[in-house]
């Protein structure tokens, strides 16, 4: 047995299966099968009321799970599909359990640009309900051995894909009503999405219906974490060494010479799609020195980096809890 057939099978099972995506590993369940489903919170930690992502093996299985389905859901599927976008709409009545939906009455859908992915969907012709393999809150994992070490016998099997070639979580865009709303945001930017229906989509605002990635604290490490602007990096930097902090540094800068008590110094690509592939994998390895500080230069404030700006306000304000 292959291992994609041996995964399926466990899937079918309901048993947990971790598997890669372009964006992030996923901790896959049945998605038709609530008491597979409630495993995964169980497994991360995850409040119930979050609702989840279905992925799909393609485009034609959106009606087994959406109702009254808009021309722009085809229109975006056709454009970005394989790929790292999830689409809001209303779920389809009876079919989609409401351990996946939060109880809402609408369901997130995508088909992920991975080719184990797509052959495990393939492979199990259905739905797979997933959100990123870690605890809930943590650090998102992009390489199978984070998913290891973070789950470890929580779940039955975990696929290697290597390292996901996105590294952030999908862009969610809300197509439920007339208007569509981007509620997080990801590689696939508004001005993609406006390329493709016409209009821009509006920017988060409200974020009914809940959403993964949509609260405050997320992505964090336990070490505390500030986000600081370029202009001010040295100066916070020698004040945090004055107090005898260990430092781990996130930047777009090399690191100064002759700097003591600097644990590790990662240098950030300055094209938004390096640093998002590189992202979690380096905030792991900074939140592994046991330091006491990890300090992130802030990227640009434009709509290019809006993405990667959204998941460190998220990790700082998460950060430094057990």
């Amino acid at each position: 047995m292959t291992d994609i057939a041996r995964a399926a099978a466990l899937l079918r099972a309901g048993e947990l299966v971790a598997f890669p995506t372009e964006t992030v590993y996923g901790l896959g369940a049945d998605a038709t099968n609530p008491a597979a489903v409630a495993n995964i919170f169980t497994a991360k930690g995850r409040p119930a009321d979050h609702p989840l992502i279905v992925h799909l093996p393609s485009v034609s299985h959106l009606g087994r799970w959406a109702r009254d389905v808009p021309a722009a859901a085809y229109a975006l599927a056709a454009a970005f599909w394989p790929g790292p976008l999830t689409l809001i709409l209303k779920r389809q009545p009876g079919g989609v359990p409401d351990t996946v939906t939060g109880g809402q009455d609408t369901v997130g859908l995508r088909v992920p640009n991975h080719p184990l992915a797509l052959a495990l969907l393939r492979e199990f012709d259905g739905g797979i309900a997933a959100p990123s393999a870690n605890r809930y809150g943590r650090i998102s994992p992009t390489q199978a051995q984070h998913v290891v070490d973070e789950l470890g016998t929580r779940v039955a099997m975990v696929l290697d894909g290597g390292a996901c070639s996105v590294g952030i979580e999908s862009t969610i865009l809300d197509l439920s009503t007339a208007t569509p709303r981007i509620l997080r945001p990801g590689m696939i930017d508004a001005t993609m999405i406006a390329g493709v229906l016409g209009q821009r989509p509006a920017q988060q605002g409200d974020t009914a219906p809940r959403v993964p990635g949509s609260v405050a604290a997320h992505y964090a490490p336990r070490t505390p974490m500030q986000r600081v602007p370029s202009a001010a990096l040295a100066t916070v930097l020698a004040q945090a060494l004055e107090h005898g902090k260990r430092i781990a540094v996130l930047a777009f800068q090399p690191a100064p010479a002759n700097l003591s008590n600097i644990a590790a110094w990662r240098v950030i690509d300055p094209d938004p799609a390096g640093f998002a592939h590189a992202l979690y994998a380096d905030l792991r390895e900074l939140d592994a020195q046991n330091c006491d500080l990890i300090l992130v230069e802030a990227p640009p404030e434009t709509e290019d980096w809006l993405a990667l700006a959204d998941r460190l306000g998220r990790a700082v304000v998460g950060s430094g809890t057990p």
